[in-house]
């Protein structure tokens, strides 16, 4: 598993639920070890409270549990959330079981016993999965959801302004100076001016929801992203 999967996955939260102790352990020592939270559930119901209390980014499930199965868990949660991603593994290969979890818009599906090549196959997908869904780490444990115009972090969210997501995806996407010309024509529309005052504002607000020093003021130039 290379390092920069490794950084990713340190950027996110993942819940797992599997009612068998040995494999819940084993599974569990690995996922802690890559995830920034890592919650721990022995049954559905016990899942379920922990995704209403926690809201991972991932949810791995056993689907034979007992009193609910976690294809029954993962329908009660996609009521209400349609963009968890969600792993089921399971010892089953009937194509009923299988072809009922493919409605619940997986990311993968795992033929138990779930070795670590399986899931990290698993895992490699989720982060993929992030690929066209235009979200982007911007530093380990900061992420910037363009759908969202958001900005995430362990401890805070920033909610960007209009303005504010298109330059950093224009920073992020061009990886390049973005020139104060550029800035004026792409983010500025011609009812708002691009006055000097306006620019130092908005950057200065801009920065309060950045890792600190990733902005560069390139003097006389623009600006630039500067992620390690």
């Amino acid at each position: 598993m290379d390092k920069a999967l490794i950084s990713k996955l340190s950027s996110f939260s993942v819940l797992y639920a599997e009612d068998e102790e040995g494999i819940r352990n084993n599974i569990n020592e690995i996922l802690k070890q890559l995830f920034k939270k890592t919650f721990v559930a022995k049954n559905a119901k016990e899942a379920f409270n922990m995704y209403e209390s926690n809201k991972p980014d991932l949810i791995i499930t056993d689907i034979k549990m007992p009193n609910e199965t976690g294809i029954e868990l993962i329908k009660k949660i996609r009521k209400r959330d349609s963009k968890v991603r969600v792993i089921i593994t399971s010892a089953h290969t009937d194509l009923d079981y299988m072809l009922e979890a493919t409605e619940l818009h997986l990311v993968k599906y795992i033929i138990k016993p779930i070795t670590e090549g399986k899931l990290f196959e698993a895992l490699e997908a989720f982060i993929k999965s992030y690929d066209t869904a235009r979200v982007y780490n911007l530093k380990e444990g900061w992420l910037f959801d363009e759908s969202k115009s958001l900005i995430t972090t362990e401890n805070n969210e920033f909610k960007l302004t209009k303005k504010e997501n298109q330059f950093l995806k224009l920073l992020i996407q061009k990886n390049r100076i973005i020139t104060y010309e550029e800035m004026e024509n792409i983010i500025w529309t011609e009812d708002n001016i691009m006055t000097p005052n306006a620019m130092r504002l908005f950057i200065k607000n801009f920065r309060k929801k950045l890792p600190e020093n990733t902005l560069r003021n390139i003097q006389g130039t623009g600006y630039r992203l500067v992620l390690d």
